[in-house]
């Protein structure tokens, strides 16, 4: 699974090192940290991309992120494809919780997905919610859901 930096900078350690140095340097540098996961897709004819991103939120002095991109030809309903996002963030807070905890940072599972019923994404509120606090993660939608709604959707367009 490749990761990069925003910068295109590749990563070249596993990410869960990746993001155990960055909680370190962000540490001594007296930065407290939050850290948002997200992912976002885009259907282009045949073709689904999905980017996930790990945001790194340090109190009161901006943030950062990790970008993970992913394409495929598989066709998905709109509620596949926004449970399909939900299950990239799971995967990869479930990857880096039990480290979050040992540094104590909070985490957050942002899900691109409305909660006006008006959306087509609503169908899947219910089952995206249920399964990312079943997990034990903090839930966040729109609009609170930066870390998919705005940072991963840059990532797709």
């Amino acid at each position: 699974m490749t990761w990069r930096k925003f910068s295109g900078e590749i990563l070249q350690t596993p990410i869960i090192e990746e993001v155990e140095r960055t909680i370190e340097r962000e540490t001594l540098l007296g930065n407290k940290l939050k850290v948002c996961i997200g992912t976002d897709s885009q259907v282009k004819g045949s073709v689904t991309d999905f980017a996930t991103v790990i945001v790194f939120l340090r109190e009161q002095r901006g943030g950062f992120m990790f970008i993970h991109q992913e394409r495929t030809s598989q066709k998905m309903s709109i509620k596949e494809r926004m449970l399909t996002e939900v299950q990239k963030s799971i995967d990869i807070a479930y990857k880096l919780c039990d480290l979050l905890d040992v540094y104590e940072v909070d985490l957050e599972v942002h899900a691109d997905i409305n909660t006006n019923p008006m959306f087509k994404s609503n169908q899947a509120l219910h089952e995206a919610m249920g399964y990312i606090l079943s997990m034990g993660f903090v839930f966040k939608a729109k609009p609170e859901a930066f870390a998919s709604s705005y940072c991963a959707n840059k990532m797709v367009q």
